[in-house]
């Protein structure tokens, strides 16, 4: 599986939209997003359809599916539990 390239990531523009409108992200580069100065989201694609995402979960990266519309909702709704948690957190602060 290999890194999403610019046409996967054309796919994903209305997604990454979203995920630009988090103020504690930063995209590094496109469709890479870090907090708080550590890889946090990228993406991957698998043949021609199918995308994924890896979500920063403590050290380890946890991967999502990313490709339908529902997909991406889901992903959106446990980023914000996360950054919500990262508020929370000592290291956070």
């Amino acid at each position: 599986m290999k890194h999403a390239g610019p046409n996967a990531l054309d796919r994903l523009e209305p997604l990454l939209g979203e995920l630009r409108k988090r103020e504690a992200l930063r995209e590094k580069r496109r469709g890479c997003f870090y907090l708080s100065g550590r890889g946090f989201l990228h993406f991957h694609e698998h043949g021609e359809d199918e995308l994924y995402a890896d979500l920063g979960i403590g050290d380890d990266f946890g991967r999502l599916a990313a490709t339908t519309a529902a997909q991406q909702r889901a992903l959106l709704k446990r980023v914000d539990r996360l950054l919500k948690a990262s508020r929370g957190s000592p290291s956070s602060r």
